[in-house]
């Protein structure tokens, strides 16, 4: 049973930095292109970042660029988001995902979702 735990959520003030992590079971996490995406009540989830299966390559939306940063250690079977000058439009469910198709933004392309972490971004 493939299982992605998020962790590191909460709640931080303007210009603050958060750490978010993404543990996977169940998969040979080696074999899949990682993604973080972002939701707001009532809208769409939104692209974010994502990061090839070597690690070697990531992918930013522009909202996040020079702002978040995204790595792997695939002998942890884990991806960590840096948040940086987080900003109070950041707010949001950030969920991460799994998939074999690399440098993607589109949601169905991924196979395996997390249940999410809160961010939220205070003025």
């Amino acid at each position: 049973q493939v299982q992605l735990v998020e962790s590191g959520g909460g709640l931080v003030q303007a210009g603050g930095s958060l750490r978010l992590s993404c543990a996977a079971s169940g998969l040979t996490f080696s074999k899949y292109a990682m993604g973080w995406f972002r939701q707001c009540p009532g809208k769409e989830r939104e692209f974010v970042l994502s990061i090839s299966r070597s690690g070697g390559t990531t992918y930013y939306a522009d909202s996040v660029k020079e702002r978040f940063t995204l790595s792997r250690d695939n002998a942890k079977n884990t991806v960590y988001l840096q948040m940086n000058s987080l900003k109070p439009e950041d707010t949001a469910v950030y969920y991460c995902a799994a998939g074999v198709v690399e440098a993607t933004p589109l949601p169905h392309m991924y196979d395996y979702w997390g249940q999410g972490t809160q961010v939220t971004v205070s003025s």
